[in-house]
């Protein structure tokens, strides 16, 4: 995930896929991930964007602090123990995986 040549603050796009009847746990968890992640001073103000692909995945794109906020989040324990949430309802998909993904301009539902 962390990119050394990268300065500054980084844009991530993610992408969950849920777990049989677990869609709408992991809509509640993905919409407190940026403000937890911020309120550890791990990610900037900039505006999440939440939406979902055909096949039901979750995509988010928000943006880090920097490459040390990503590294520091990987040793703090909230964020630690909100990403076994996301663990508990949802796989991590390749964006490239997505159906979407796969044309120049990738369309999808917004949830916020």
């Amino acid at each position: 995930m962390n990119n050394n040549t990268y300065t500054g603050s980084i844009l991530v796009i993610c992408a969950y896929r849920p777990k049989p009847g677990k869609e709408d746990d992991l809509l509640e968890i993905v919409k407190e991930h940026v403000p937890i992640l911020r309120g550890a001073g791990l990610a900037t103000g900039r505006t999440p964007h939440i939406m979902k692909s055909g096949d039901g995945t979750i995509v988010e794109v928000f943006e880090w602090v920097s490459s040390k906020a990503i590294e520091e989040a990987h040793t703090n324990p909230v964020v630690l123990e909100m990403w076994n949430k996301f663990n508990i309802c949802s796989d991590p998909v390749n964006l490239s995986d997505l159906y979407e993904a796969k044309h120049p301009y990738s369309d999808f539902q917004p949830i916020n």
